[in-house]
């Protein structure tokens, strides 16, 4: 076994594979470079900053979205399935009406570029989709299952840090992911066509899977500490709540996977 680590800029962040494998140099190189072309391909596809992509022009109302790659319409779709299973709190269309599927296509392209590890026999390892963190079921060593969620201030700031662990060993979660003001700023828009929340600063979402985490993340930021309720009635989800006044709140089940000190 060897341990590597694939670093890959896209998407306006960047994405770090890192693990262990016995596959040979050559499988190992073919799959690392097969998951960074799908990150290459989706953002081609998918950005808003790029004026040639197929979104670009659909939102410019050059194109149709059956004009578009078949994949944009299963993304349309998708995020119209999430919309409804978060009860409107995520959508996929800005206020200009313009349709935006960011708060979900970067975990979307991360977990099938993650497939292509997995395809190649690759299942021990980590994925780091700037920010939001996928666990292999098959994952090895203590504190590659701890993961540390950053203060809500960004990484320039001389504030910036780590504001806790959670420790997802021997439970059913394999991914983390964070929505907030810390990076991006207000970003996040209502989907339900109010003033945005003031209440929360940053949402961490944990469940089994990237894009779930993901989703939900963004919806319960935009809904506010009322969703905790909606969050409670998820299978397979738990979250973590920064509020502006620095108070923390959480999910029912967020205790138990804070990471325990060792000593």
């Amino acid at each position: 076994m060897r341990e590597f680590e694939r670093l890959v800029e896209c998407m306006g962040t960047v994405f770090v594979f890192r693990g262990r494998t016995s596959v040979s140099d050559a499988v190992l190189e073919e799959a690392l470079l097969s998951a960074e072309n799908s990150l290459h391909k989706a953002d081609s596809i998918f950005s808003l900053y790029k004026p040639e992509s197929p979104l670009s022009q659909l939102a410019r109302g050059e194109t149709s979205v059956a004009k578009c790659p078949p994949v944009v319409d299963e993304v349309w779709n998708l995020c119209e399935e999430w919309e409804k299973r978060t009860g409107g709190w995520f959508k996929a269309f800005t206020p200009q009406n313009t349709f935006d599927p960011s708060g979900l296509v970067k975990t979307w392209a991360a977990d099938f570029a993650a497939r292509a590890l997995l395809a190649a026999g690759i299942e021990d390892f980590t994925m780091n989709a700037g920010g939001d963190i996928l666990l292999s079921d098959a994952l090895t060593g203590e504190d590659n299952w701890r993961v540390g969620i950053s203060k809500p201030v960004t990484i320039a700031s001389p504030e910036a840090g780590v504001l806790t662990v959670f420790d997802l060993a021997g439970s059913d979660y394999r991914a983390v992911a964070t929505s907030g003001t810390a990076e991006r700023g207000e970003h996040i828009w209502n989907s339900k066509g109010g003033n945005q929340q003031q209440e929360l600063v940053q949402v961490t979402v944990i469940a089994k899977d990237l894009v779930t985490a993901d989703v939900w993340a963004t919806a319960a930021f935009s809904e506010g500490l009322a969703s905790i309720k909606r969050l409670n009635a998820e299978p397979g989800i738990e979250a973590l709540y920064v509020m502006r006044d620095g108070d923390l709140q959480g999910t029912d089940g967020i205790v138990p996977l804070f990471a325990k000190p060792r000593g």
